[in-house]
């Protein structure tokens, strides 16, 4: 992939991009069967548009049951790059960002800045630098990427890629695809970030084993967002590790999302391998805070509620609250999104659990057989929407086990929630 390219911000002229692979979507690139060299071409372009193009890109790279079985190797291989190092802005075009939004010059704003970046991804690239002696990560905005998003949101094919990729393309209505735009236009406010990033430090606070990084305020805006550095290994270092080290960051991720949903009433909903630092001792350190949901009012209580029932190997109950959250009113498809959900769960139900790749890609058919059955049924009375916030969770649950698949290890996962929920 090449770097300091100027991203495409136009809507015609990112289609254009994917058109010259015969491509509509980014999310159509992926479903090729040709291999190593689509895959290849697939991350090239994917990369290069940034924005929501490449993170399509970015979730095939990591979530199982997306891209064709035959050639799942070679696309991982291909799009392993893009998810830990999207091409890069100049850094010319990187300090213009900063100085115009923090209003000084760098050598003002820092006693130190490094102009090769420590990682670059789909919306902006982080750097090292200094303030007053203390070392922090500077994550800035790709010049142009706020254009470029905004005419990613307003392609139906690239936005529907994205709902696809969550399972929900068949259950696509304008107040799903307007909640995407939302959720999407919020990772481009990066003060809205910092404030959830010290929420979720706030919530974790006196967790051993949970570390978020602290925002350095005076150097952050809307445009770029100054933390504590820190370091880690990435998944793949992390599996390496041994058993009851693995058993220790899997409880640990775990108790980070769950906990986050049903104490905090947030979920951070890009669960990115990018975005964990793994420590030898369990410990983890989060990043990016720039997808969260909400949940809020009656939707938590009914979320704790369901969960109560599952430690509690509740079948009908959690079937109840199953159908409160799903907003189903009876029939063939309530049967069928209770069942979804109650498949979703076997990490609960048969604790101890070991999540394995079949088990995260089997997700992925269930959500694409469902969505099926619910297209054939939209006449049907029973039929419902997807109600806000679930396509979000989809998008968690499909990436969040897929991250746990590879820990490959057997945990009980009950245990964990109950300590928490206590």
């Amino acid at each position: 992939m090449s770097d300091h390219s100027k991203i495409p911000e136009g809507r015609l002229g990112r289609l254009a991009r994917l058109a010259g692979l015969g491509a509509r979507t980014g999310a159509s690139l992926l479903l090729s069967k040709k291999g190593q060299s689509a895959a290849e071409q697939a991350a090239e372009v994917l990369g290069n548009l940034r924005g929501l193009a490449a993170k399509v890109g970015q979730m095939a790279s990591y979530v199982d049951g997306v891209v064709p079985e035959d050639h799942r190797d070679a696309y991982e291989t291909a799009l392993r790059s893009l998810r830990a190092a999207a091409p890069r802005s100049s850094p010319g075009a990187i300090r213009g960002v900063v100085e115009d939004e923090l209003g000084a010059p760098i050598e003002q704003l820092f006693t130190r800045w490094d102009d090769t970046p420590l990682a670059s991804a789909s919306i902006g690239q982080v750097h090292r630098a200094d303030v007053d002696g203390r070392a922090v990560a500077v994550k800035v905005q790709h010049p142009g990427i706020g254009k470029a998003v905004e005419s990613d949101l307003q392609n139906a094919g690239i936005l529907e890629g994205m709902v696809g990729l969550a399972g929900g393309r068949k259950f696509n209505s304008k107040a799903l695809l307007e909640e995407v735009r939302q959720r999407f236009r919020e990772e481009l406010d990066y003060t809205l970030e910092a404030t959830r990033q010290t929420q979720f430090g706030e919530l974790h606070r006196g967790d051993p084993t949970i570390h978020i990084p602290e925002v350095v305020g005076e150097r952050s805006g809307a445009r770029v967002l100054t933390s504590e550095l820190c370091h880690g290994a990435t998944l793949e270092e992390a599996c390496e590790s041994d058993e009851a080290t693995r058993r220790a960051y899997a409880e640990t991720l775990w108790r980070f999302v769950f906990k986050g949903n049903l104490v905090g009433g947030m979920f951070n909903a890009d669960p990115h391998p990018g975005n964990y630092l793994f420590r030898p001792d369990g410990k983890i350190t989060f990043l990016d805070f720039g997808c969260v949901q909400p949940i809020e009012g009656d939707r938590l209580s009914e979320a704790r509620a369901l969960h109560e029932a599952a430690l509690n190997g509740d079948e009908r109950a959690f079937g109840e609250h199953a159908a409160i959250i799903l907003e189903t009113r009876g029939g063939r498809y309530e049967d069928l999104a209770i069942a979804y959900s109650r498949h979703c769960f076997e990490p609960i139900f048969n604790t101890p659990y070991r999540i394995t790749r079949p088990y995260a890609a089997s997700l992925v058919e269930r959500a694409k057989v469902l969505a099926m059955e619910a297209r054939a049924m939209k006449d049907d009375g029973g039929y419902v929407p997807l109600p806000p916030g679930m396509l979000f969770m989809n998008r968690l649950q499909f990436g969040f086990y897929s991250v746990l698949a590879r820990l490959d290890v057997e945990v009980d996962y009950a245990s964990v929630e109950r300590d928490f929920l206590r």
